[in-house]
């Protein structure tokens, strides 16, 4: 029984150094297909990667907590170790086939190592210690747009369809003339061709509608009468401005220009 598994283990691309590893009484070993778990291949692969982790790191993480080997091998994982360490591999690599990731079951994995160290824990149970991780729909599924309503069962067949010559017989066009059939029928299609000129015409019709203008607002007939000044008001102000003093000289007013002018001519006359 050793020997067969030996060569089994050699036959799934594990170390000679780990398969003699079989022969000994404390050592099992445990092959476990997961090719046929996931339908979709692009799925597959990443899943298994997933099981590996970045650079071997979650397959390391699995094999020191289990005390086995573990050997991903295209559509097998092979692993050797003790019965119970067996057991916890196998549910690790089915559950993450299953869309659940592995680090869930280190952690559990983690925290029983840690609890298995205490003796006085041994005897009670460890439910209250391991996490309880859920599954989290976060995308509900789609609802299709157009429902389709399931008809009521009859054992009775659904009522046959008329055809083109039953409902001329019902019509009584049957027994017309093929020249009668014929004027019907370019009857129907002159109704059709005013029927879509008319449509037309109210298109084209549309662009020569004035639009609708806005009211205009009336003008006040108010005449301003804020416009108008005071004049009276004004001259008393510049009164009383020139008969106070505020310091400055008061300006003399300018001789007229005809005086000045005089002046020059008699200085010339003289001359």
């Amino acid at each position: 029984m050793r020997a067969r598994d030996l060569i089994k283990l050699l036959a799934r691309s594990v170390p000679f150094e780990q398969a003699v590893r079989i022969l000994q009484d404390d050592m099992a070993c445990d092959i476990i297909k997961i090719g046929t778990l996931v339908r979709n291949r692009e799925r597959f692969v990443k899943r298994r990667q997933r099981l590996i982790g970045p650079k071997g790191s979650t397959l390391k993480a699995l094999e020191l907590l289990t005390n086995c080997y573990v050997m991903v091998q295209g559509n097998t994982v092979s692993a050797l170790g003790p019965y119970g360490g067996l057991k916890e591999v196998r549910k690790v690599v089915m559950d993450t086939m299953k869309n659940i990731h592995p680090i869930y079951n280190i952690k559990t994995l983690m925290i029983k190592r840690e609890l298995s160290k205490d003796p006085d824990l041994r005897v009670q149970s460890w439910e209250r210690f391991l996490p309880k991780f859920r599954h989290k729909n976060l995308t509900k599924r789609r609802e299709p747009k157009k429902k389709s309503v399931k008809k009521e069962y009859t054992p009775f067949p659904p009522q046959q369809p008329e055809s083109k010559v039953d409902k001329e017989l019902t019509t009584g066009e049957f027994f017309l003339r093929e020249s009668v059939k014929k004027r019907k029928k370019m009857e129907e299609i002159k109704v059709k061709q005013a029927e879509a000129l008319t449509k037309k015409q109210e298109e084209r019709n549309k662009a020569f509608i004035p639009p609708k203008e806005k009211p205009l607002m009336k003008k006040s007939t108010k005449a301003p009468t804020e416009g108008k000044l005071d004049i009276d008001a004004i001259k008393e102000k510049v009164k009383k401005a020139k008969t106070k003093k505020l310091g400055a000289p008061a300006v003399s007013p300018a001789p007229p220009a005809g005086s000045a002018a005089n002046k020059k001519k008699k200085k010339n006359n003289k001359s």
